[in-house]
């Protein structure tokens, strides 16, 4: 029997976790458009918007703890790794409902900003980590595009905090951007 593969596991659970925030988006688009919300009053569509939010945040979380999760497994065997993913899943449920989702949604992009920085911090350094991919300039272009997404994500949910970050925008910008030219 062939072992399960986390890294092929966490791929189909993202690209199922995206296909259903697409349907979210673009139905929500439409829903938009036939109900006719473009003449409401701006508190109708505030509202609107918030319960779209409210809607999508589930997704968005199971994609970010995907992701926090495909961080951690260039440093974790699987063992700790099922662990991790337990304790985070039940730290971040419990941070939702008695804070709710934004919060939570922050603490698990912080999370994953520091198990990435470290990552990157190791690729740096030479060590030997659990990539799928090989080859220095591969592994340094996948830490660097990863890094970038997390504090990407970090930008939109700080947006609801602190305003707009352009300095953490354009450092997610840049290293995405780095990161795929190296991959």
């Amino acid at each position: 029997m062939k072992r399960f593969n986390y890294d092929f596991g966490l791929t189909i659970a993202a690209v199922i976790l995206m296909f259903l925030l697409s349907l979210l988006c673009v139905g929500s688009m439409f829903h938009f458009k036939w109900a006719h919300l473009a003449h409401v009053p701006p508190m109708v569509k505030v509202a609107y918007q918030e319960r779209m939010n409210q809607l999508a945040a589930p997704l968005v979380g199971g994609l970010l703890l995907v992701l926090a999760l495909c961080i951690p497994n260039r440093l974790l065997s699987t063992r700790w790794l099922n662990l991790l993913a337990g304790v985070m899943g039940t730290l971040l449920a419990g941070i939702w409902i008695l804070k709710g989702w934004r919060l939570a949604l922050l603490s698990l992009l912080l999370i994953s900003s520091i198990f990435q920085t470290v990552v990157l911090l190791l690729v740096l350094s030479g060590r030997k980590l659990n990539f799928r991919c090989e080859g220095y300039r591969a592994k340094l272009g996948s830490s660097l595009l990863h890094l970038g997404l997390v504090l990407f994500c970090l930008t939109i949910v700080l947006l609801g905090y602190t305003g707009f970050l352009s300095w953490l925008f354009w450092l997610a910008t840049s290293l995405i951007f780095l990161g795929l030219v190296l991959v």
